[in-house]
């Protein structure tokens, strides 16, 4: 589960850094599920003889919720993408401090300029018709899976 998030979240980084592919709002917030999987399973395995077999199985059912929590991220970034409903506010670029009511009109003109605007309606890189949050809801559901069945395979053996 650490390797899966953490190659998850490389190859996020990868398709950002070298790639040239900004993260809209949405993009960003898939990222949090593997963040937070990272955190489970590394804290799991320094202290995974305490745990215990149970504690271990509750451990893969928690990085399964949290994986699923991630699938539900990304589709909802592709049904945003397909047009199959509104994206959330942050959706259209723009924002932070935009809204300091003590920017001179010179300045808050400035900043919009400067801002780059990473719409999440937009697919800027996919391939066989299926974008990176396709790719990725696609990704999160198999983990969750693989999590699920390890956590009711570690579970077995102490029954």
């Amino acid at each position: 589960m650490f390797v899966a998030a953490a190659a998850m979240l490389a190859g996020a980084w990868g398709f950002q850094l070298i790639g040239g592919l900004q993260p809209c709002a949405l993009c960003l917030y898939q990222r949090w599920p593997y963040w937070i999987v990272v955190a489970i399973a590394g804290a799991s395995v320094l202290v995974a003889r305490r745990l215990g077999p149970r504690g271990l199985a509750g451990v893969a059912g928690a990085c399964a919720l949290v994986f699923a929590a991630g699938a539900g991220i990304a589709g909802f970034h592709v049904g945003v993408e397909q047009g199959w409903w509104e994206g959330l506010a942050a959706c259209g670029g723009g924002g932070g401090d935009l809204n300091d009511p003590n920017l001179s009109i010179e300045e808050l003109k400035a900043r919009l300029f400067a801002t780059e605007i990473v719409r999440c309606d937009e697919v800027p890189w996919s391939l066989f018709g299926i974008s990176l949050a396709g790719y990725n809801f696609l990704a999160s559901l198999a983990f969750a899976a693989a999590s699920l069945w390890a956590a009711r395979a570690i579970w077995r053996k102490t029954a």
